[in-house]
């Protein structure tokens, strides 16, 4: 599924020239507090037995406190999707402010 994210929005960048992988700082600044703080709660949900992750649904890679490559690949993927698809409505419609203008 992240891959269909991928297809779907990374277009963006090379025809409508969005900017967000040329501001890549910016975007890690953006998604990384967020993903962060996903990761814990997710962490949070395993170790207490309301969540967890099937082992014969993902690749068998685990990073840290056994969350899955796709986990982590998810809080880093769809926001920067998100970003793209913003970036691009900008570029589309330019008299739309979305509050980071001076």
């Amino acid at each position: 599924m992240l891959l269909f994210t991928v297809v779907g929005s990374f277009w963006l960048e090379i025809f409508l020239k969005v900017g967000v992988l040329r501001r890549m700082k910016r975007a890690i600044l953006s998604i990384i507090p967020t993903a962060v703080i996903f990761l814990i709660w997710d962490y949070y949900a395993v170790i207490k037995g309301h969540w967890w992750f099937d082992k014969n649904q993902v690749i068998g890679i685990f990073g840290p406190k056994g969350i899955p490559l796709e986990e982590f690949l998810f809080f880093l993927v769809v926001p920067l999707a998100s970003l793209l698809t913003i970036e691009a409505v900008r570029t589309q419609k330019r008299h739309w402010k979305f509050g980071d203008e001076s």
